[in-house]
């Protein structure tokens, strides 16, 4: 028994060490990298090259619960206040109705193609039915696809707060199935007054343990090394001790990450730095042991009918859900659709897949297996297509400013500046004599090797190592002054529109100039407050509003969400970015439904009369 601790080491390490080495394929292949942890497992397992037997169901769900937890509470550390007031709405809509929805959607290929009873087949359907923080963070932001701010909001907060109610869902059903209830019938609706207590529990609980703990930190002097591993050890606290009490652990973990995230907290981003790499670690361990756990010489006996459920899943279901939830909201069509393919399953689907095994559900290893299937199918097909995607939706948005080198250094005590360490690059405003403003104290310069106080280095050079102390909230306007300006090639002016519009200007002039109509009430309305009104208030870079023959399209917008700058495009290319012709919002419903009924009309009164023939639009310049 004791010789074999250091083989279990050297395994565990060795596997570790694979999946992490194994990650230079991905980024040069494209392949998602959860993918790859997925596929190590895997090639260890039984089945694989590795030869491991590993069946402890109860184990793998405890790696992966405390993983999990882990991930959610990184997830909330990274998640800024800001893009609650962006993206709260729609994306809590997703989280929850949109969850069901997909449940109920996929209930029907389930009960088709397994010939599961519909609460078994209901119960498949929640263990898929959320996407995965793990792959939707790594996507958006380790893997650099800059899409416009509404949407990436909502899916980041929507992958951080959906695997609640799937957990929620899937433990519910689990119970029923194994009380011997068959029916959608069996199913009592107590179980949404238990849901919003388990979700009200650990929204409560999350804010007000996150708050406390900032609290009280800042008033310990920890050893810097300590700092962190207190603040991970009392995140599985709040996590455990609101799943004792009956509240959503996972909700909990995830809101008392975003809580200590956004409150002043000493050490913040030495804290951050340290969850970034356990983080890495966590996801590693969970999809190595959940690869372990599987056996693909069984994925055989229902390989096409999986991979149907997981075609219909993400091809029929979410894209029904996603478009029924952000119906309301106004988001256009090409966002919508991207919203929908990006539902990507992952570690938790295969967690969830386990509690069937451990309830000794009489399907449950064939559940188990259909969704490991559904979530390969998920990765390989979603994964390796997110930002061709993303690119053919027109969705990608141009950098907001070129490269930037700098790190950013935490200064002992409750200080309100931050020291950062800025590499000046070659065409940077600073290198090309624009001052560093007075409201940042540049402090050392490091030229050639040698440190130089900042009267005697004069002006700064390319190369060199500027350090500054600078309030955090300024901190992107430094950004700009030390990163290579961003080129706009052609495709980024036709992206935010040849020309600018001043936002002080009405609707109608511009109206008028192009030969659109608008409403009589609308004429006289600043075109900033016109675009407002349509899209809805905050604003994000990048958002469009399309009035044919031309787009309005945001530059810039402020704080508050109002646009700073406004761009137009005239005629835009249907070639470049598609129209598709699903997933209408309601204006564009109710504008349908307006043009139908105003056509009705008007052939009862005058049936002999012709269309108008459409008239081309010059290309002249707005005022």
């Amino acid at each position: 028994m004791i010789e074999a601790i250091p083989l279990a080491i050297l395994i565990g390490a060795g596997l570790v060490v694979i999946s992490i080495l194994s990650s230079f394929i991905s980024f040069r292949v494209g392949a998602p990298l959860l993918l790859v942890f997925l596929g190590v497992g895997l090639a260890a397992g039984e089945d694989g090259i590795g030869g491991i037997e590993f069946e402890n169901a109860r184990a793998a769900y405890f790696v992966g619960t405390v993983a999990l937890a882990i991930i959610l509470f990184d997830s909330g550390i990274g998640t800024r206040v800001q893009i609650f007031r962006v993206a709260v709405a729609p994306a809590i809509v997703l989280a929850t109705v949109g969850v069901l929805l997909t449940a109920v959607l996929v209930a029907v290929p389930v009960r088709v193609l397994l010939g599961f009873d519909w609460l078994q087949a209901f119960l498949l359907g929640a263990i898929v039915s959320s996407t995965d923080a793990a792959a939707v963070f790594f996507l958006l932001r380790v893997g650099g696809i800059q899409v416009r701010e509404r949407v990436r909001a909502t899916l980041e907060i929507e992958s951080g707060s959906n695997d609640p109610m799937a957990i929620f869902l899937t433990l519910t059903l689990v119970e029923l199935v194994a009380s011997g209830a068959t029916g959608l019938r069996d199913i009592s609706w107590d179980f949404l007054a238990a849901f919003g207590a388990e979700m009200g529990l650990g929204l409560l609980i999350g804010l007000g343990a996150g708050y406390l703990i900032v609290l009280g930190l800042n008033r310990v002097r920890l050893e810097p090394v300590l700092f962190s591993i207190v603040v991970l050890g009392l995140a599985l606290c709040v996590f455990a001790v609101t799943s004792l009490l009956g509240g959503s652990g996972f909700l909990a973990a995830y809101v008392v990450g975003v809580a200590m995230g956004n409150l002043p907290l000493r050490g913040v981003i030495a804290l951050r730095r340290f969850h970034e790499g356990f983080t890495w670690l966590a996801q590693i361990t969970m999809f190595l042991v959940l690869g372990l756990l599987a056996t693909p010489s069984e994925f055989l006996a229902i390989g096409w009918q999986a991979v149907a459920i997981g075609l219909v899943l993400m091809l029929v279901a979410r894209p029904i859900a996603v478009w029924a939830c952000l119906l309301p909201f106004g988001f256009q069509r090409n966002e919508t659709t991207f919203a929908a393919w990006i539902g990507l399953r992952g570690a938790v689907s295969i967690l969830l897949a386990i509690l069937p095994i451990i309830g000794g559900l009489e399907h449950g290893q064939m559940m188990f297996n259909a969704a490991f299937i559904i979530v390969l199918t998920s990765l390989l097909i979603q994964g390796w297509t997110i930002r061709p995607m993303a690119k053919w939706l027109g969705l990608v948005v141009p950098p907001h400013i070129g490269p930037v080198e700098k790190v950013e250094l935490e200064l002992p005590g409750d200080a309100r500046h931050e020291l950062l360490s800025y590499r000046v690059a070659p065409e940077s405003p600073v290198a090309k004599g624009e001052r560093i403003p007075r409201w940042a104290r540049p402090s050392l310069v490091v030229r050639d090797g040698r440190s130089m106080r900042i009267h005697d280095a004069g002006r700064p050079q390319p190369g060199d190592y500027v350090y500054i102390f600078a309030v955090p909230r300024f901190i992107p306007l430094l950004d700009r002054l030390f990163a290579n300006p961003a080129e706009l090639t052609d495709k980024d002016l036709e992206y935010f529109g040849e020309f600018t519009v001043d936002p002080a200007h009405t609707i109608g002039e511009v109206a008028r100039t192009y030969g659109f109509e608008v409403a009589a009430e609308d004429a006289e309305v600043p075109i900033g407050d016109f675009v407002r009104r349509r899209l809805g208030t905050p604003l994000g870079r990048g958002d469009r509003l399309p009035l044919p023959p031309i787009e309005l399209i945001v530059r810039e917008a402020d704080d508050d969400g109002g646009p700073l700058s406004i761009g137009l495009s005239v005629e835009p290319g249907p070639a470049s970015i598609p129209r598709l012709p699903l997933f209408q919002n309601y204006r564009e419903i109710m504008a349908g439904v307006r043009a139908w009924l105003k056509r009705r009309s008007a052939a009862r009164l005058n049936p002999s009369r012709s269309p108008r023939s459409s008239r081309r639009v010059r290309r002249r310049r707005p005022p």
